[in-house]
């Protein structure tokens, strides 16, 4: 006979499964003991840059009972992005393939808040909070406790049948559930192809990253001017960079999405170079309506263009 915690795991994952999610694994919640120094280490070098808020809620971090009361399980969910549509002028600057379609930050908490609601149907009373990269959770650490893959040199999560492009959540609930075995397994070998092809250099050494030369982090969380080191090797990029992800081998394996909100919309892949320079801010309005890329802002998207393009 299934214990409880069996019966409410698969049940779960079941449940995850049927609303679109790629993927579903679920740990204990207990103090991230060997993420504390790393977490500490990456701070005092100032790799967050401008992040500041990486250096808030340190113990929260590292501790998911301190975000729910009496926490006892992190399921940890992860959801397909990757798609072959691709900009049509390959001249034009270039979007992050996650930002192609609607904002995943809505995509996402609706998905976590039906699951939430169905566990409560089904099981009773469960204490929870869901978190999309908006509060202060390691995601890539729970996912691959979680057992959902490892993490590569480029510091993204990997999973051998599916590659990297997915977005991690976690639902952080007050329910005793079976936990997976953490694969300790480091697929990436001697391969160094994510190190190689970082433009900025922001990979400076396996497994660690300086998120302050990242291109993601320059044409999105750096609010201030994009320094003049960085001239001519932003790649193109004016939101996010897939860089890393596109080398890495592991990708070969990627499977195509099947999330509707997430398919671009036809201007977007469909303006040129020129379109891209010449851009008002009541296109960039209709383009990005309910995008991702609506946190840069118009005035920050043009900071980008501009950078990529000006002379000086």
């Amino acid at each position: 006979m299934k214990s409880n915690s069996t019966k409410y795991s698969q049940l779960i994952k079941a449940e995850a499964m049927r609303l679109g999610f790629m993927a579903c694994g679920i740990s204990k919640a207990v103090f991230l003991e060997e993420e504390a120094p790393r977490l500490e280490k990456w701070l005092q070098n100032n790799h967050h840059g401008e992040m500041n808020y990486m250096e808030n809620h340190f113990d929260k971090r590292l501790d998911p009972r301190k975000l729910v009361d009496g926490a006892k399980s992190v399921v940890s969910l992860a959801l397909n992005y990757y798609t072959e549509e691709k900009q049509q002028d390959p001249n034009a600057p270039r979007i992050s393939k996650y930002a192609y379609g609607d904002d995943y930050h809505d995509v996402i908490k609706e998905k976590l808040t039906a699951l939430l609601e169905f566990i409560r149907q089904e099981i009773g009373v469960v204490n929870g909070r869901s978190f999309v990269d908006s509060a202060p959770v390691l995601d890539k650490v729970w996912a691959k406790k979680a057992g959902l893959g490892w993490i590569g040199k480029n510091t993204n999560l990997i999973n051998k049948k599916s590659g990297s492009f997915f977005f991690l959540a976690e639902l952080i609930i007050d329910l005793e559930l079976d936990y997976e075995e953490e694969s300790s397994k480091d697929h990436c070998g001697t391969c160094t192809k994510c190190i190689d092809s970082c433009p900025t250099d922001a990979i400076i050494a396996p497994y660690v990253v300086d998120g302050s030369r990242c291109i993601s982090y320059l044409s999105i969380e750096l609010k201030n001017e994009i320094p003049k080191e960085f001239k001519g090797k932003m790649d193109n990029w004016m939101f996010g960079c897939d860089i890393c992800q596109d080398v890495c081998p592991w990708n070969k394996f990627s499977i195509l999405h099947s999330e509707p909100r997430f398919q671009p919309k036809e201007e977007l892949l469909n303006l040129s170079q020129r379109d891209w320079q010449e851009i008002t801010e009541d296109t960039f309005k209709k383009v990005f309506k309910n995008s991702a890329v609506k946190r840069t802002k118009f005035s920050g998207l043009k900071r980008n263009i501009d950078f990529l393009y000006s002379i000086k």
